[in-house]
């Protein structure tokens, strides 16, 4: 919420925001510390007119001008305080505040007008009699003031015989009161200058808040299918022609390529999409995808995992902390983690790289144009060399060079049979252990038979 707040003060303002806070809300700096803001503290929360005192103890000395904002309104455009401001500097007043008329009046100071229409003093509904809370025009808590003038009588602001607290709408009545001027800005759109005091306003208020945001990116040339299901958030960015389907929520710093489809209920976080991918029912965290990728359905990126161009992530698929190499290939009830997988990869459905031993995490290698059959278990740490083959169900705790093909639990190694001849394409051996440097034992009649190209590997794509 103070972020859409901090956003309209930095569009107008040449400095970085001040943010008055107190010990209560020390989380504030602490989420904030990064961004461009400065913070003063309100060692107990006595009021408006008291939090104004302590950011004037930490701003410039010597300020011509002075803005006022509420946290709290997260709906205000710059373009309204840009006219708040022109407005009092044509009218060279002390004091210009932004009023309004919402349907509903309680809990907003009253607008007090003399005679001839000028604003004499803002009431708080709490210091209201029956005659002032019954006037429907309230005041926006957005101000304007003479820099030089308000540092002069911030400590005149007695405090409410009711409350105690020091309320900033006091400087009206101090500023008429000497003579000076203090001029309205009146807004038409109520909604604009809401408050949020409890969770039905703060939706009412994000309801406005995520229409705008999509309207924004329709008018860019994205394509909303049902823009009243779709969830945006304001630091999302879209590429034109990109398709969004109804029920998909894009978070926090997530950039989409052009032509990219986002498909109905995905969720994606912290992440980059390339172009002309197709994210099909998947949810994707912070994570990298290339161009022309399809993901999906039902398939989970996990934080760190990173699919290269033209790559395929199928249904059931997860993926974690692990690098999918352009053109691969993970269909279906699969998981890789902390894996680097080479280009044109097949990988089986079933496949798990066991990472973890109950104690540390270990990578897996996959070289390129490998293919690795269905309910492979890789058993890290362990290498799969470039062209080499995994047999269905195989179980591989050692690493397989290069052209290679391991079956069996635990997997042996042999040399591939050409589809032609059904002879090795390498040297003849019998099946040896995975790095057992010793010979084996004399191999079975089954170790011996030949296998068919299916038999190798019995993957499915």
């Amino acid at each position: 919420m103070l972020a859409y707040v901090l956003d309209t003060a930095r569009a107008v303002g040449d400095g970085p925001p001040l943010v008055v806070i107190s010990p209560a809300t020390g989380a504030v700096g602490e989420a904030f510390a990064a961004d461009r803001v400065e913070f003063a503290v309100q060692a107990e929360p006595l009021g408006t007119a008291d939090a104004l005192r302590a950011a004037l103890e930490v701003a410039p000395a010597g300020l011509d001008e002075i803005v006022v904002l509420s946290g709290d309104v997260p709906l205000l455009r710059p373009a309204t305080v840009e006219r708040l401001l022109a407005l009092r500097r044509r009218e060279n007043a002390t004091i210009a505040v932004a009023v309004t008329r919402p349907p509903d009046p309680r809990g907003y100071g009253r607008v007090v007008r003399d005679a001839a229409g000028h604003v004499a003093r803002i009431v708080e509904e709490k210091d209201a009699d029956e005659a002032t809370r019954a006037i429907g025009e309230v005041n926006a808590a957005l101000y304007a003031f003479d820099g030089g003038w308000v540092r002069s009588r911030i400590d005149d602001v007695a405090p409410s015989p009711a409350t105690g607290e020091y309320y900033l709408p006091e400087l009206v009545a101090i500023a008429r009161a000497e003579g000076g001027s203090v001029v309205a800005l009146e807004v038409a759109d109520y909604r604009e200058l809401a408050g949020i005091n409890d969770r039905v306003q703060l939706a009412a208020v994000e309801a406005v808040l995520r229409r705008r945001i999509v309207e924004r990116h329709m008018l860019a040339g994205v394509t909303m299918l049902a823009p009243g299901s779709v969830l945006i958030d304001a630091t999302v960015e879209i590429d034109p022609d990109v398709v969004i389907e109804p029920g998909a929520v894009l978070q926090g710093r997530t950039r989409i390529g052009t032509d990219t489809v986002i498909g109905a209920g995905s969720r994606i976080v912290d992440s980059v999409i390339g172009r002309r991918c197709r994210v099909w029912s998947s949810v994707i965290e912070s994570s990298e995808v290339g161009d022309d990728v399809r993901i999906g359905p039902w398939a989970h990126l996990r934080p760190g995992a990173s699919v290269g161009d033209g790559a395929e992530v199928g249904n059931f698929a997860e993926i974690k902390a692990s690098r999918l190499g352009a053109g691969s290939k993970q269909h279906h009830f699969s998981y890789l983690g902390d894996a680097t997988i080479g280009e044109r990869v097949n990988i089986g459905a079933g496949t798990i790289t066991c990472n973890y031993d109950g104690e540390a995490k270990h990578r897996t290698t996959i070289g390129d144009g490998a293919f690795i059959g269905s309910d492979t278990m890789l058993v890290a740490p362990v290498n799969v060399g470039a062209g080499a083959k995994t047999g269905a169900g195989s179980v591989v705790t050692h690493d397989v060079p290069d052209g290679m093909l391991a079956v069996g639990v635990p997997a042996r190694l042999r040399h591939p049979r050409t589809p032609h001849t059904g002879r090795p394409a390498g040297e003849a051996s019998g099946p040896t252990a995975l790095g057992d440097g010793e010979r084996p034992p004399q191999a079975s009649a089954e170790d011996r038979a030949p296998i068919s190209a299916s038999e190798d590997t019995g993957s499915t794509a």
